[in-house]
């Protein structure tokens, strides 16, 4: 579980393709310290698991299914990406409940100069998203400032600027979203007969709070 609260922006500096996944290799001095083999690490907001640490470097696989799912298939050696580690029992929960596991892509628009800053939101997506309700945005825990059916603002402070990625977005970049599943549960338990566990046989395949990318591998 996260938070999304961004601990620090690593760099991507290694990519490599395996079969059915590609092998990252980031820089992150800081979620390095204490992270080991099988560790959880929030990458741009997609739950990933630690498959190797070499002093201030980590190396993480993504399958197929995340790739398809997220932006991290358009990440490139140089980027900047969003980084955090798994919350810790006890700690203070500064954002919102978080599970790395992306819903779905959506588009940076543009920001005006008190850090109104628009993205572009999937359909299949909005009837989760509600104002001042909660978004992840790349692994960051956002506000709603206002919704409709197409896209989404929220206001960015000089702070979260300056300590995550989303100071560089630029108008067209991919960005991952999260939506609160409290709202996915919600969904299921109104769209499910009582007792049957199973939601609308009506639904388009594809659409259900179930498909989402991420993983602990």
């Amino acid at each position: 579980m996260f938070t999304g609260i961004v601990e620090e922006i690593g760099e991507v500096i290694g990519i490599e393709q395996v079969p059915n996944a590609a092998r990252l290799s980031l820089s992150g001095p800081l979620v390095t310290t204490d992270a080991k083999h099988g560790d959880s690490i929030a990458v741009n907001g997609v739950c990933l698991t630690v498959v190797d640490v070499a002093g201030s470097t980590f190396t993480v696989d993504v399958v197929h299914e995340t790739l398809e799912r997220s932006s991290l298939a358009k990440v490139h050696v140089g980027d900047g990406v969003n980084l955090e580690r798994a919350a810790a029992v006890g700690g203070r929960l500064g954002g919102h409940i978080m599970q790395g596991h992306v819903d779905g892509t959506g588009t940076y628009l543009a920001r005006d100069a008190y850090g109104m800053t628009r993205f572009a939101l999937p359909r299949n997506l909005a009837r989760y998203v509600v104002e001042k309700g909660s978004i992840a945005v790349d692994g960051v825990s956002l506000t709603v400032a206002s919704v409709d059916d197409d896209e989404f603002a929220v206001a960015l402070i000089p702070t979260t600027l300056e300590m995550t990625n989303l100071g560089s977005k630029a108008p067209g970049d991919p960005v991952n979203l999260e939506v609160d599943v409290l709202a996915k549960y919600v969904e299921r338990l109104i769209a499910a007969p009582a007792g049957n566990g199973r939601a609308d046989p009506g639904a388009p395949p594809g659409d259900g709070p179930g498909d989402n990318a991420g993983e602990k591998e």
